[in-house]
């Protein structure tokens, strides 16, 4: 049941047309067709976390150094101990 007490499939047409004061005329259509195309991975941040970036370049960058650093402690780690003596 919808809030007014009607079913949906009791809307009318009149119902289902775009309202006068919406205007799309300066719109591009299709704009971002290709990037979703080529798929993205949409994050939303903690508002405290957003604070410390910028942007997204700058959470981009701070990611990327963190993996580098994850990798290299990961390498240390399975490294071969050397044997003394």
């Amino acid at each position: 049941m919808h809030a007014n007490g009607k079913n949906m499939a009791d809307k009318t047409k009149q119902d289902d047309e775009m309202r006068s004061h919406y205007d799309f005329s300066g719109g591009v259509r299709g704009k971002y067709a290709a990037r979703y195309a080529e798929g993205t991975n949409v994050v939303v941040l903690a508002p405290d976390v957003a604070e410390v970036f910028p942007d997204s370049i700058a959470v981009n960058e701070a990611l990327r150094t963190f993996v580098r650093m994850s990798a290299k402690t990961i390498r240390a780690k399975a490294a071969p101990k050397k044997r003394v003596g």
